[in-house]
C-alpha cells in the first residue's frame, strides 16, 4: 500500500536525524551502506518466508545480483528465515512419485 505524504514526510525526517547522527558519530559512507541494504535485504525475505525469488521481484533486482548480495553478507550463504537448498546430491537421490493421470 502506498504511503501519504505525510507518512513519507515522517519517514524522510526519521532517515535525515539519523543520516546526521551517523555522520556526527563517524560512521563510514560505505558502511553505513551496507547496513542499510542488507537490513532492507533482510526485511523483504521475511515478508516473502525467505523465498529468495519472491524477494527479488520485490527488490526489483535478478535474482542472481540478491544471491551474490545474500552471499556477500551471510557468511554461510543462507539468511535467517531461508529455506535451505538442496544439495545437488540429495537431489539424485530423492524420490519423485511419477506423474499420472486418471482415466475416465
Amino acid at each position: 500500500m502506498p504511503l501519504d505524504t505525510g507518512e513519507k514526510m515522517t519517514i524522510k525526517t526519521r532517515l535525515e536525524a539519523l543520516v546526521t547522527e551517523m555522520v556526527e558519530r563517524g560512521i563510514l559512507f560505505q558502511d553505513a551502506v551496507e547496513e542499510f541494504e542488507k537490513h532492507f535485504i533482510f526485511s523483504v525475505l521475511q515478508r516473502t518466508n525467505g523465498n529468495v525469488s519472491k524477494a527479488a521481484d520485490e527488490l526489483h533486482i535478478h535474482r542472481n545480483t540478491l544471491s551474490k548480495r545474500l552471499d556477500k553478507y551471510y557468511e554461510n550463504g543462507h539468511p535467517a528465515g531461508a529455506r535451505p537448498r538442496l544439495l545437488k546430491s540429495n537431489r539424485a537421490s530423492r524420490k519423485v512419485k511419477p506423474l499420472t493421470r486418471k482415466r475416465r
